[in-house]
């Protein structure tokens, strides 16, 4: 049977063996994907098998500066152990290091460490440590001072809240104290400006029903609904925030005061949006009694 290019892309994708061993591998099953991956785990070459399929949801944000640009990235464990292994620690900061020189994830993946790309460091070290791993997002922000913070620290540079804050002047002290707040406030967007439409519609529309619960005149509608708008973009937006520092200003006002203007920030949390599995082991042993 012939065996394509695309069957030992695939193989070597699921496993980590090299070309030859997941053609060979192909070639002995004649072709079955399945029996091929176990070949290769008779022989100890499939150096992640199976894992790609558990949740990552554990890990580090690392971040970077140099020269004006910030890089901010993502990369997940299944365990919050592992985020605290000091081999795992290295390859995130030399991960961190390399996303320096590139502008997408994708680039990222093929960037070189150590005579390796990043994706085949990862497969390497998902077969040594046996977790699955991923490089999930990187970003970058640029400016003429920008700022990092990390929260939650577990290493220089790395933790569970990466922030970025890009400056128009410098001022290191207020740009750190804005990236605290951009770690424990969370605001949705820099301005009004940025903030998704679809978001503010669709918080329009929430106004909308709750002012017309009250039964009052549309045009008394009308102004509580403006009203409340401001009140709601002057919460979720950076610049419109009371700044936890002294609340008595709004961020874009403390920034006059420091003299800078905030042109930019980026907020990565470990495992933001991605669905974990709950383990209820009451429910299971109940389960397994019943069985």
């Amino acid at each position: 049977m012939a065996i394509t290019a695309a069957q030992v892309k695939e193989l070597r994708e699921m496993t980590g063996a090299g070309m030859m061993d997941a053609k060979k591998a192909l070639v002995e099953t004649d072709g079955d994907m399945d029996g091929a991956v176990d070949w290769l785990r008779t022989k100890g070459l499939a150096k992640a098998a199976k894992k790609s399929d558990r949740t990552a949801a554990e890990g580090l944000v690392a971040v970077k500066v140099e020269d004006g640009k910030g890089v901010a990235v993502e990369v997940n464990s299944e365990t919050d152990f592992v985020g605290k292994n000091a081999e795992f620690q290295s390859m995130v900061d030399s991960i961190a290091t390399a996303a320096l020189n590139v502008n997408d994830i994708e680039a990222l993946k093929s960037a070189d460490i150590g005579g390796k790309t990043v994706a085949e460091t990862i497969t390497d070290k998902i077969a040594k440590i046996g977790e699955n791993m991923s490089v999930r997002r990187m970003a970058t922000l640029q400016g003429a001072q920008v700022v990092s913070y990390v929260h939650n620290a577990a290493a220089d540079g790395m933790g569970k809240i990466g922030v970025l804050v890009a400056l128009s002047g410098e001022n290191e002290t207020f740009g750190k104290q804005v990236a605290m707040h951009i770690a424990a406030v969370n605001p949705a967007s820099l301005s009004s400006n940025d903030l998704d439409p679809a978001v503010v519609e669709k918080e329009r529309q929430i106004q909308i029903d709750i002012a017309r619960e009250s039964g009052k005149p549309e045009q008394v509608i009308e102004k509580m609904i403006e009203g409340r708008m401001k009140k709601f973009l002057s919460e979720v937006t950076l610049l419109g925030q009371s700044f936890v520092i002294n609340p008595d200003l709004t961020v874009e006002a403390a920034a006059k005061e420091a003299g800078v203007e905030i042109t930019g920030f980026v907020r990565l949390e470990v495992g933001e949006g991605i669905e974990k599995k709950e383990e209820d082991f009451a429910a299971e042993v109940a389960k397994a009694a019943r069985g």
